[in-house]
């Protein structure tokens, strides 16, 4: 129960509730439309509105932003009801530097495109349709973030 506390002090329910609602959201998505909800090709197809490089204007980004960002847009709104409704009314805040946020971020992005998808795509649509590979990301994915967190927090304060 101590360790429970530890691990969550806000409590564990609303990170349970929360997950039912993604794995709903991204069954739902594939169910009616055969799509695979993953973050990563959003920021790919949401790229190829302004950048011209033949890589953004591949027909897979092209022909699928509009629903994609549709698909973001609905995920960002869900996150502000989810806190109207459920949050104490403050925004949340971190003491992280910027610039480690920024650095996490393009390696995040890094990534994602040398795995061929994030979390979101190999980790819920992936490891939900049973696909080896999406294992294998998320395996490695996993494995680095604990690396990462453990040396962030030897070395840095």
């Amino acid at each position: 129960m101590e360790m429970t506390l530890n691990l969550f002090p806000l409590g564990w329910q609303h990170y349970l509730l929360g997950g039912l609602f993604i794995g709903a959201g991204v069954a739902l998505l594939f169910v009616f439309t055969g799509l695979v909800g993953g973050m990563s090709s959003v920021f790919s197809s949401t790229w190829s509105y302004v950048v011209r490089r033949p890589y953004f204007q591949q027909a897979r980004y092209t022909d699928s932003r509009l629903w994609r960002l549709v698909y973001a847009a609905g995920l960002v709104l869900g996150a502000l009801l989810w806190w109207l409704a459920l949050g104490d009314g403050t925004p949340g805040s971190t003491s992280v530097p910027v610039w480690q946020l920024v650095v996490g971020g393009f390696l995040v992005g890094y990534g994602a495109r040398l795995g061929n998808g994030c979390t979101s795509g190999h980790g819920i649509c992936g490891l939900g349709s049973l696909q080896w590979p999406s294992l294998v990301a998320v395996l490695t994915f996993m494995a680095t973030a604990f690396i990462t967190a453990n040396l962030v927090a030897r070395w840095l304060p």
